[in-house]
């Protein structure tokens, strides 16, 4: 596990970073802590908050402080580490038809690649889902390859689709609502991420590893029809 930096957040929560930029080593780190954190929560822990890089650790104010949470928390990193579950491997199927994949061209013209380098590119990604965020289902993937990453947009537009396939920087994201989104738009997805089991709501789990499959306009409309069955 890497060697973490605290910082206070306000006078009820503490962060833990153990990177400034993505990576697998920081991610295994901040799920690493947060089990040991579940499995032995620390005097006055209300929430946990894991991401990417770093876990915000919210505490009752009255029950414990900053200084004594990190002392916690240092004693659970030196305990020998748990080996992390292993990620099931789910398969997202997606069409990267021009009316899907509105930036698709964009993104071609920004890395030097044509259109089918791009879909290529996205395609042999190595996936895994790292974090939850934004909105119910968001699995935030990280494994974009570095010849097709490109910045978030200026400004973002609204009304995207629900199932768009999204792509800024390293990470990936397939949207489950309709929402506003500044993240290129490269394709789009039947794969149903939201689940009617109230008992498993989404697709994903935090340490899953993700293939995207390609289909066609036949392929999706068929993948529509049978989650509407």
């Amino acid at each position: 596990m890497l060697t973490p930096r605290f910082i206070a957040v306000a006078d009820h929560a503490l962060l833990v970073e153990f990177a400034s930029e993505i990576s697998d080593p920081a991610n295994a780190s901040v799920r690493a802590l947060d089990r040991a954190l579940a499995a032995d929560p620390p005097r006055g822990l209300r929430e946990v908050v894991p991401a990417y890089v770093n876990l915000l650790i919210d505490f009752d104010p009255l029950e414990s402080d900053h200084k004594t949470l990190e002392m916690a928390v240092q004693s659970l990193l030196k305990a020998p580490a748990t080996v992390p579950p292993t990620g099931t491997q789910r398969t997202v199927e997606v069409c990267y038809d021009a009316d899907f994949a509105p930036d698709l061209a964009a993104v071609a013209t920004a890395t030097g690649l044509d259109e089918a380098a791009v879909v290529n590119a996205h395609l042999a990604g190595d996936y895994r889902v790292f974090m939850f965020g934004f909105a119910p289902g968001y699995a935030y993937l990280a494994g974009v390859p570095p010849q097709i990453q490109v910045p978030r947009k200026a400004a973002p537009l609204r009304g995207i689709a629900a199932g768009s396939v999204l792509i800024a920087g390293p990470q990936c994201l397939v949207t489950t609502l309709t929402m506003p989104t500044g993240w290129s738009i490269i394709g789009r997805s039947p794969t149903q991420i939201l689940r009617t089991d109230p008992a498993r709501p989404f697709l994903f789990d935090v340490g899953d590893r993700v293939t995207f499959k390609r289909i066609d306009r036949a392929g999706f409309a068929r993948a529509e029809k049978a989650a509407r069955a």
